[in-house]
């Protein structure tokens, strides 16, 4: 079997994922189902053909206007395809094999909690309960043990809600939101409690990276404003998955 195979066939049913994903992270906060009803047009409402609900694809091939009346197709749909893509591309070269796909399904995962946090600063309790129980299931396979999971964890959860709780007595305001620490305690989960420190340290540096990026384009910083720390916290968990599998003999 050659060698890209379960990167490309990876990749490829990323994509697929990816583009019901995207419906998902458009739907879910507006209170509507994913799994009923046809797609249809996020301006018009007019239904969307299926020549053009091909990931990826159909996007380029309509330069990013809907066939029905011109409007701007979100570009939160061939993010969301893209980035599930290349999860899926990721996973096939660090665990080609069955294991990919379980390690896929992390990626994926995190790819909806970026998508819902970074747009609407939202991470629903069913994703991240999805996330934390997958954690557990995959000890059955992957590294690394069952009791470094759950103090991982534990450690995750604790850490961040006395962080949150100790900024919130000292400045008398929120600093951290509440589904964070439920977020860091299920990629605790994923990742075990070694791991969890430079997670936490490469989402504070992607943070600090957005808002220096901010700043430098004359773009306002304020010290009130909310930021999808969930969503970077899931960008800095994925790759420790693939570098812990990766080193692992």
């Amino acid at each position: 079997m050659s060698d890209l195979f379960w990167p490309l066939a990876l990749g490829f049913l990323g994509a697929i994922i990816g583009s019901f994903l995207a419906t998902i992270a458009v739907r879910w906060p507006a209170g509507r189902s994913s799994l009923v009803g046809r797609s249809m047009c996020d301006a018009c409402g007019q239904q969307v053909a299926a020549r053009d609900l091909i990931p990826l694809a159909s996007a380029m091939l309509l330069r990013g206007r809907a066939r029905c009346c011109g409007a701007e197709i979100a570009p939160l749909h061939w993010q969301v395809e893209a980035a599930a893509a290349a999860v899926g591309v990721s996973a096939g070269l660090v665990a080609p094999g069955p294991l990919g796909l379980i390690v896929a399904a992390f990626g994926w995962l995190l790819v909806l909690v970026t998508a819902l946090d970074a747009t609407e600063l939202w991470i629903p309790d069913p994703l991240v309960a999805t996330l934390a129980i997958g954690g557990l299931l995959a000890a059955l396979v992957l590294p690394p043990s069952l009791s470094d999971r759950l103090i991982g964890g534990a450690a995750g959860f604790c850490s961040l809600w006395s962080i949150g709780a100790a900024y919130q007595r000292l400045r008398d305001r929120e600093g951290l939101g509440g589904a964070d620490p439920k977020l860091f305690g299920a990629i605790g989960l994923w990742l075990g409690w070694r791991m969890l420190p430079p997670v936490l340290l490469v989402a504070a540096l992607v943070g600090l990276g957005i808002v220096a990026w901010r700043a430098a384009t004359r773009r306002p910083v304020s010290a009130d404003d909310a930021v999808p720390f969930g969503a970077y916290l899931a960008i800095a968990a994925y790759p420790a998955l693939l570098l812990m599998i990766w080193f692992t003999p």
